[in-house]
């Protein structure tokens, strides 16, 4: 196998110009994007994505849930594929990087394999997974989820939207149910390039994450009931506020994860407040609790914790509690063979690197369940992401590029 040279690189002003083109599509109002999952604006950005893969020589398949894979052919037919990729669904207030880089940056692999006649014993495919972001339909990842053997496709289909409109019937309306059944793909290997949505690799002044390791999850969604009732007239002592109970509940949270550090995190994010009046005193409220780690024994005992202080809140101040498990995933150990590569492919072009553990939940988590997999990351600025002010540097974008691009070039076999 002739590997490429550390000369040889990806064109990073073309995949710069790729990015900001998909940035158009579903712009946000503070110069970030708005493209949620199974939106108008989603199917639009699908459609330029199938675009380019066509102009690049690539073969689009398309799964029940939507997710895209575009292959380029290896000189093996019986070599299982190596695939990279990530998402194009964004946040409500998003930023152009998230999940893009990890798509376009793969597009730009193989753009580059094209421009210097690279042939790969192993087939490649770029994939788009459905609705990775969660923001819409919950849970996260839910389509690599079903792919995986994680959720049923049943399950998937069914989530709502706060409007009440299903996950399936919105996939159907904007014409992305592919005829291919989900999971069926067999995979030799899969890299997820992503930006860190974090600030350690910019603080240490690294421009390539080694991921090593995935924080594990939980998202719980806490109801709470008590009694509308007006503001000004309901003496203090005869109210039943959810809304309190929700504060007292949120600040919990942040005492739980604070007494588990190192290696964990919490916060409350969503929340609905019912009836969302100014002078009526909160009847009901469901939010939710967003607790990490990397450990699997601080992630267990943070929701435990988190649900014995939400009944003890809730019974104090005579509130109604109902606790849902709305998202879930174990913390991940990616291949370690896979890792060394990366690791290698940075030391060869000569960018610093460091072994980094993700704070955020990715589809490599899931597909790691099936396959070896492994990903790459590269700083953003002041480690700032699910906000429209992201921003990365061309030349962070191109250096996680050229590592995946080296990287896939030894899993795939250059021949």
């Amino acid at each position: 196998m002739n590997l490429p040279g550390a000369n040889l690189r990806i064109d990073s002003a073309r995949l710069w110009d790729s990015l900001e083109e998909m940035a158009l599509i579903g712009p946000g109002v503070a110069g970030g994007c708005n493209r949620q999952t199974l939106t108008d604006a989603d199917s639009e950005g699908r459609h330029l994505f199938q675009r380019w893969c066509d102009a690049a020589g690539m073969t689009m398949g398309v799964d029940t849930m939507g997710n895209m894979f575009a292959t380029r052919p290896g000189t093996d037919p019986n070599a299982l594929p190596v695939y990279m990729g990530s998402h194009l669904d964004t946040q409500p207030t998003g930023g152009k990087y998230d999940g893009v880089l990890g798509v376009l940056g793969a597009l730009e692999v193989v753009r580059s394999l094209n421009d210097h006649g690279i042939k790969t014993r192993h087939p490649i495919v770029v994939t788009n997974w459905t609705n990775e972001e969660g923001a819409r339909f919950a849970p996260a990842m839910l389509a690599s989820g079903v792919f995986a053997g994680i959720h049923t496709e049943d399950y998937a289909k069914s989530r709502k939207d706060m409007d009440g409109l299903a996950f399936g019937d919105e996939l159907a309306r904007i014409g992305w149910v592919g005829s291919e059944k989900v999971g069926a793909r067999k995979m030799h290997a899969m890299l997820e390039l992503h930006i860190e949505q974090g600030p350690i690799l910019e603080a240490e002044g690294c421009e390539i994450g080694v991921v090593t390791h995935g924080q594990g999850l939980w998202w719980l969604e806490i109801t709470l009931t008590g009694k509308d009732a007006h503001t000004g007239s309901t003496p203090m002592a005869m109210r039943v506020n959810a809304g309190l109970g929700m504060a007292r509940i949120t600040e919990r949270v942040h005492q739980i994860a604070m007494s588990h550090q190192p290696n964990a995190v919490g916060a409350v994010g969503q929340v609905k407040v019912f009836p969302n009046s100014r002078n009526v005193i909160p009847g009901k409220v469901i939010f939710t609790v967003d607790i990490r780690s990397p450990e699997q024994g601080k992630l267990d005992a943070m929701r435990a914790e988190v649900e014995r202080a939400a009944h003890a809140v809730a019974t104090e101040l005579g509130l109604g509690c109902s606790i849902e498990a709305v998202g879930h995933f174990d913390p991940v150990t990616f291949d370690a063979g896979l890792v060394k590569v990366v690791r290698g492919a940075a030391e060869k072009l000569g960018y610093s690197h460091m072994d980094i553990v993700s704070g955020a939940g990715h589809d490599a988590c899931w597909i790691n369940r099936v396959a070896p997999t492994v990903m790459i990351m590269c700083p953003c600025v002041d480690g700032l992401s699910h906000n429209e002010a992201e921003a990365i540097s061309p030349e962070w974008a191109a250096a996680g590029t050229d590592v995946l691009f080296h990287a896939v070039c030894e899993v795939a076999g250059v021949v």
